[in-house]
This record gives structure tokens, C-alpha cells and sequence, in this order.
């Protein structure tokens, strides 16, 4: 029978259950469920994904949560099943007491996309306590006089069941003096009352001993017991009369422990032992004794305990007045606590983002909710956050919240931001909470890195040694993580022919720049490269800088001499008149340096002679002159070192010898000489500008020699006619050449060319220049003014 009781109740449970269900899906209403107390840990109450109307995937990806009105965990969602299952042992007396029916409020909250369901969970009482007596034993005192069906009051006992469970009937042993009446309260409550059904005798039987049983309603039915023991007493004939039925009280929750709180006061018009009046609690519960308590002789009710509006709102207490002779009158208290502003607005995360992406408009940041156990204004809660952060406050459902951000962040500007939820109530003092939130806002790799130069010029000085670290780059990504790591690279050169991978080379990491071989200034003086700068994001983000190398000389290459060529199996010979006045130009040694700049800059130094003080070198042209005018005593072949050296450090130098000849006059087997010379200058492998400069200035010379011969022979034939020398305003022009030359070879110079007779040498002036222009046939003052001449040059002799 038991079982298909169960059976019954189960299935019409489950009928109840589709009925909410329905409902639920059908309008906004609350879902409604049961349990029974005492029901073990992890049973499932229902099927929270079936009656949503959601897979059991969905209940995970939307981050569903049960939160309960009171903050208790009673319940919790297993996401595998999506059953709603219970996390703790229920005790509706301890949850609800005598309220009934005994519900839990909770919601169940789904995130992504935001939304709520409003459940209650009713839990059903089980017959698991059983009824007590708060007194052991009841004594009474009864007068013999008392009249047959006179009542007198009993202490009730206690059940903390309910309904069918809760305390249902009272019985006393068998006796021949009483029965138990049974009485409805106007709380619901059953209170037993003894009725006096035989007249007592003193005399007879002084005392009576009973026992009351208290049953309840359970299956099986449980049951207490208290000892009632009767004292029977003189004749009493008047019961003491309270002046009102019911008192009622306000008090505010705050008063002080041991405050008065009312006097209670009943007459009784016997006098003496039988007028004296005692007041006492009658039928109140366990914690109205231990909150209140009451003066046995002056009916003062003091404070005994704190009050609570929170936890009581009111008691109902029963004061019973006895008088001497044993007869009693009862009256009820009411004390209403009042509400006063003790308890500061509670906020409860249900659920918290500590970590929100940047550039992400309205991100929700948390969700949470308020409550405040007072009452009225009291416990109207308004919430706030700073006004300066860039997050809204939106009430959503009941006293739910939801933290939104007002717009998208940057992670650059601010990476954090301390968050102080303030819950304020609108009671008198105003009560406040608050709770901080911190949240990082976490990088999104929006910023390219950024170079510090958007072009780099670097300097690297030739021959230098591999691997040689020729500066760096710089970029910075204010991003953070990988999307701030920065990795540069070499991007491919713009001239294709430009062979940048053999070239330099670029340490990913850290942007410093190296040169992979030794640089020649010669070869390459210049060259750029694009070099980027990635982040590591994703996608990853680029920048690009230009960079120019320059490359620096170095002095390593020495002098290379020109002219006189000095790789023919025949050295040059320079013919020179012995007629040649000082400061007569001999030759001019013309060299050249692959080097620039000072490195390049040569001068040029008479080492050796084989007649010192004959011959003197110009330092910054190279041309050699004779220091002095020449003499017949003169040896004919003289040699000549010459030192070619450039001004770097340290400096290179080369050196020339020069082979001079001294004639009186030119003839031919000296002219082979000069040709030959010429032919091998013009055979020298120098670059095609060297190579023609001195093709040209050899061939200017060559026709000058031949145009001094041919004049020598015209002169010769009119030698006997007219015995006189064609001056400079003759035949042949004055101005024969003006010569330029490459390398450091860098002014013109003008020379004429007389032919001289009537001396029987017929010697001849070769290549005089024409500053100072002086008369050629006047030997004299010639030969005087070249010893000024020549000092004024500033040659160098040896």
C-alpha cells in the first residue's frame, strides 16, 4: 500500500511537473518544482535543458548558472546532463520553519546572448520530527470546589512538521477526573485543555499524576510526552481578569537588550493567598522565551535577546495570569518589531569577465545582483559606478545588473581599469557596500610597428672585417606579447643587380645590421636597402625604413704613376737644350691615386739626382725644372728619382726615375726615342680618360717636335740670304700648345718655340714658356733674370 502510494504521489507529481513545463514555455511565468526535505545529495530535481527548450551543448556554450535568492548554492546544474540536481541535504524547518508552502526562489542565468528564468522550488515536508513538550512536567494547582467541566489550560507541544505531519491530536492517560479537549487557535494551532469531568476531594486524593501525549499526523505517527501533576487545593472561587484581551506592541529592532517593553496586569478579587496573581509565557516557543522574558509579580515584559526584523517581524505571545488558588486567565501579546536601518545593500557576483578584448564595442564585463534585507526605503538599493571609466551600469532583471562597457577600449591608453561597484540604500542614514572588479583589457595587435627613423644613413669605413656590425634599426609596437615581438628582415633591393644578400646581413631580433664581406670604395661608394620591421600578431602587422650605406675610404692605394711610363723595356729619356735658361720645364711626372679625398691629395719630392741643385721638383704638380741655367760643364745624362706620395694615414707613396739628356741641339736619332716613349704611354692599360688624356698630350708633343725640326730647316736655307732669326712675331706662332692633363695634372701651360742662327751651334730654344716672355736672342739678360726666375717657383732641388 505504501508503495503504490508513492507511486501515486510520484506520478502526480510528474503530471504537476508538465503542467509548470508548459506553462514556463509558454509565457514568462516561473517555473515551478518540488522536492522532498531530507532528499539525498545529487538527486535530480528536473531537467533544466528539456524544460528551457535547449540542447545540453547549449547550456554550456551560454554559460548557464542557478543563482539563488538567499546566495546559497541548494542547487546546481550538471551541464553533462543538464539535470538540475540538489548540492545539499534540504531541511524545510530549518529553511522555512512554520511558513508554508516552504519555496525557494532562484533564477537560472544563461549568458551569450543575456537572459533569465524565474524559478521557485517548493520543498515538501516529511514526518521527521517528532511533537516535544518544552516543560517536562506541568503543575497545576485545582481547587476541590471546581466545578465539573470546568477547563484548564495545557501547555501545548511543539512539532516543527507541517500539514499531515504536523502536531494532530493530544491524549491523557486513563483517569477517572479528566479528559483532554482539544481547542483551534487562531494561529491554526490545536491546543489541548484539560476538563474537569469529576469534582476532586482534597481529602480523598491530594494530588493527581497524568501523562499528556501529543500525536502527530505521520504515517507512522510520532508522539511526546509530558508529566501533568495536579494539586488539589482549598476552595477558590475567583480567577484573575486582565483588563484587555490582546495587547499589542511596537518596538524598533535596535532596542537595547533588558529594555522594558510593557506591563501586563490582571485583577483577582479573592484576597489573600488566593488574590495573589502570577504572570507566566504560555504557549509560546523556544525563542520568544529566549527573546523575551516577563516579571512573575509585576507583569513587566523586558528584552531579553536582540531583535531582528530581518528574522521576526512579530510574535504572538500568550501570558497566562494564576492566582493563588490555582485558576488562571490568559491574554495575548503582540509586539510588532519595527525596521530600522541596520543592514548595508549586499552584492553578489554571479558571474565576472576579468579579461575583455580591445576595439570590442559593448563587451559584457560582469553581472550581479543586489539585495538589502531591510524594508521599504530601507531596502531600496540604487547602484553606481565612477563616472570617469568608460563602463555602463544596466539594470536587467529583478535586482540584477549587468556591467557593460560604454565603448570599445585601447589597450595603449589604459590596460586596466579598478572597477567599484557602490550599492547605496535610501534609507536615514544611508547604508553603502562596495566591491571592486579589476579588469585587463587584453591586446589586439591594432599598431604596425613604428621605426624610430623613417630613413637610417649609415658609415662604414672599406677593407673592413666580416661580420662587422655597422649599426642598427629600431621599431616599437605599443602593442603587448607576441603582437609587440618585433622581427626585422631584409626587404629584396630596388636595382636587382645590387647583390644585397652577400652585402649585409640583419640579426632578426634585435635590428643591428652587419656587413658580410669587406666593402671596396671603389667598387661600391654607396648603396640602400628597405628593411621591415613584423610584429608577431595575426595577422601580423609591417613596417618598412630605407637605409643607406656609405662607404668611407681607406687609404689603400698607393700612387700610380703615369707618365714617364715605367713598364717599357726602354726608359724614356727627356731631351733638354743645354741653352735652357732656369725654371725651364723639363718634364711633368703625372701620376694618379684610386684612393678620394685627402687620401688622393699627391704631392711630389726630388729623392735623388746625379747633380744636385740642377734639377728642382714642383710639389703639388710634378713638374720638373731645371733649378739653374745650364752649363757646358754639365754632364750630358743625368738621373732622377722622384717621389710620388698621397696624404693619407698612413701615407703611400711610389717612386719614378727620370732619365734626362742634355743636347745641344735635336737631331734624329733622338726622335725615335721620344716616339717610342709615346707609343709605350699610349700602350700603358690605365682607363680609357687616362688612356686618351695622354695620347693627346704625346701627340701634341711629338708635332710640336716635328714643327720645330721643319723650322729649323727653313731657317737653315735662309740662313745665307738674310743671316737673321725669325723672331716671335715669324712664321711659327708663338702659342704651339696648351696642354691639360688627367689625374692630378690640373693647369695649362703655353709654350714657343725660336729657332736661333749665326752661333755656329745651331742650338734652339725647346718649349720656353712664355711667362716671363723674354727676348730670345738677348743671352745676357736672359741668363740674368733666371736666377730670379727660378727662385720665385719654389721648386723642390735636390
Amino acid at each position: 500500500m505504501e508503495i503504490r502510494g508513492a507511486l501515486s504521489l510520484r506520478k502526480r507529481q510528474v503530471l504537476i511537473f508538465f503542467v509548470l513545463l508548459g506553462l514556463s514555455q509558454a509565457s514568462p511565468e516561473s517555473g515551478r518544482y518540488s522536492v522532498a526535505e531530507e532528499t539525498d545529495v545529487g538527486s535530480s530535481v528536473a531537467n533544466l535543458a528539456r524544460d528551457l527548450g535547449l540542447g545540453v551543448e547549449e547550456l554550456s556554450s551560454r554559460e548557464a548558472r542557478v543563482v539563488s535568492d538567499d546566495n546559497k548554492k541548494h542547487l546546481h546544474l550538471d551541464f553533462l546532463t543538464g539535470n538540475l540536481l540538489l548540492n545539499e541535504k534540504l531541511d524545510r524547518e530549518e529553511l522555512c520553519g512554520s511558513t508554508e508552502p516552504c519555496v525557494l526562489y532562484f533564477q537560472v542565468l544563461l549568458q551569450n546572448p543575456l537572459q533569465f528564468f524565474r524559478a521557485e522550488l517548493h520543498i515538501k515536508d516529511i514526518n521527521d520530527h517528532s511533537p516535544t513538550f518544552l516543560d517536562k512536567e506541568i503543575s497545576l494547582k485545582i481547587s476541590e470546589g471546581t466545578t465539573i467541566g470546568t477547563t484548564f489550560l495545557m501547555e501545548s507541544a511543539q512539532d516543527l512538521d507541517i500539514g499531515s505531519n504536523g502536531l494532530q491530536n493530544y491524549t491523557i492517560s486513563p483517569n477517572s477526573y479528566f479528559y483532554i479537549k482539544i481547542q483551534d487557535g487562531i494561529d491554526g494551532k490545536i491546543y489541548p485543555e484539560l476538563v474537569l469531568k469529576r469534582a476532586l476531594d482534597h481529602e480523598m486524593e491530594p494530588e493527581v499524576r497524568l501523562t499528556l501525549t501529543a500525536l502527530d499526523g505521520g504515517s507512522p505517527p510520532r508522539s511526546g510526552t509530558t508529566l501533568i501533576h495536579i494539586e488539589v487545593l482549598d476552595i477558590n472561587d475567583n480567577v484573575p481578569v486582565f483588563s484587555q484581551r490582546l495587547y499589542e506592541v511596537q518596538v524598533l529592532e535596535d532596542k537595547p537588550v533588558g529594555s522594558w517593553i510593557i506591563t501586563i496586569s490582571a485583577k483577582d478579587l479573592d484576597a489573600g493567598y488566593y488574590g495573589k496573581i502570577a504572570y507566566t509565557f504560555f504557549h509560546v516557543s523556544e525563542d520568544i522565551r529566549k527573546t523575551f522574558e516577563i516579571n512573575p509579580t509585576s507583569g513587566e515584559v523586558r528584552l531579553r535577546s536582540s531583535l531582528d526584523f530581518e528574522v521576526i517581524k512579530s510574535y504572538y505571545i500568550n501570558i497566562q495570569a494564576t492566582d493563588g488558588g490555582g485558576l488562571s486567565e490568559k491574554c495575548t501579546l503582540l509586539i510588532k518589531v519595527m525596521d530600522v536601518n541596520d543592514n548595508a545593500p549586499e552584492v553578489t557576483l554571479s558571474s565576472v569577465t576579468h579579461r575583455i578584448p580591445e576595439n570590442v564595442p559593448e563587451t559584457l564585463v560582469a553581472v550581479f545582483s543586489v539585495r538589502d534585507q531591510d524594508s521599504g526605503d530601507n531596502g531600496r538599493v540604487v547602484c553606481s559606478i565612477q563616472d570617469d571609466l568608460p563602463f555602463l551600469l544596466k539594470p536587467t532583471f529583478k535586482n540584477f545588473y549587468t556591467l557593460v562597457t560604454e565603448r570599445p577600449l585601447d589597450r595603449e591608453s589604459q590596460a586596466e581599469y579598478n572597477i567599484t561597484i557602490t550599492a547605496t540604500d535610501l534609507g536615514t542614514p544611508r547604508l553603502k557596500s562596495e566591491h571592486s572588479i579589476s579588469v585587463q583589457v587584453a591586446d589586439v595587435n591594432d599598431n604596425a610597428p613604428a621605426f624610430s627613423q623613417s630613413a637610417y644613413t649609415l658609415c662604414v669605413r672599406e677593407n673592413n672585417g666580416p661580420a662587422l656590425h655597422i649599426g642598427s634599426v629600431s621599431a616599437t609596437d605599443p602593442d603587448s606579447g607576441a603582437n609587440a615581438q618585433v622581427t626585422y628582415s631584409l626587404l629584396p633591393p630596388g636595382d636587382a643587380r645590387l647583390p644585397l644578400a652577400s652585402l649585409v646581413s640583419i640579426n632578426a631580433d634585435t635590428g643591428q645590421l652587419f656587413a658580410l664581406r669587406p666593402l671596396d670604395f671603389e667598387a661600391l661608394r654607396a648603396f640602400e636597402f628597405g628593411v621591415g620591421a613584423a610584429d608577431g600578431g595575426s595577422p601580423a602587422l609591417s613596417s618598412r625604413a630605407l637605409v643607406r650605406v656609405q662607404v668611407l675610404d681607406a687609404n689603400d692605394n698607393a700612387p700610380v704613376v703615369l707618365y714617364p711610363p715605367q713598364n717599357g723595356s726602354a726608359p724614356c729619356t727627356e731631351l733638354v737644350p743645354r741653352a735652357a735658361d732656369a725654371g725651364y720645364l723639363v718634364t711633368k711626372v703625372v701620376a694618379v691615386d684610386g684612393d678620394s679625398g685627402q687620401n688622393a691629395w699627391l704631392s711630389y719630392q726630388l729623392l735623388r739626382a746625379t747633380e744636385p741643385g740642377l734639377f728642382g721638383v714642383w710639389a703639388p704638380s710634378g713638374e720638373v725644372r731645371t733649378a739653374r741655367q745650364l752649363s757646358e760643364r754639365d754632364a750630358p745624362r743625368h738621373r732622377l728619382a722622384v717621389l710620388v706620395r698621397d696624404h693619407g694615414e698612413p701615407p703611400l707613396s711610389a717612386t719614378v726615375t727620370l732619365h734626362v739628356l742634355l743636347v745641344d741641339g735635336f737631331s734624329q736619332p733622338h726622335l725615335p726615342r721620344a716616339e717610342a716613349a709615346a707609343e709605350q704611354a699610349r700602350a700603358e692599360p690605365l682607363t680609357v680618360s687616362l688612356v686618351v688624356a695622354l695620347a693627346a698630350v704625346s701627340s701634341l708633343f711629338l708635332l710640336s717636335v716635328l714643327g720645330v725640326v721643319a723650322a729649323r730647316l727653313c731657317a737653315r736655307a735662309r740662313a745665307a740670304s738674310a743671316g737673321v732669326c725669325s723672331g716671335p712675331g715669324g712664321g711659327l706662332a708663338g702659342h704651339l700648345v696648351d696642354v691639360s692633363g688627367g689625374g692630378t695634372l690640373c693647369q695649362a701651360y703655353r709654350y714657343e718655340v725660336c729657332l736661333t742662327g749665326g752661333t755656329g751651334t745651331n742650338e734652339f730654344k725647346f718649349l720656353k714658356p712664355v711667362v716671363p716672355s723674354l727676348p730670345v736672342h738677348d743671352t745676357g739678360g736672359t741668363m740674368g733674370g733666371n736666377e730670379n726666375f727660378r727662385n720665385s717657383f719654389g721648386f723642390n732641388i735636390q
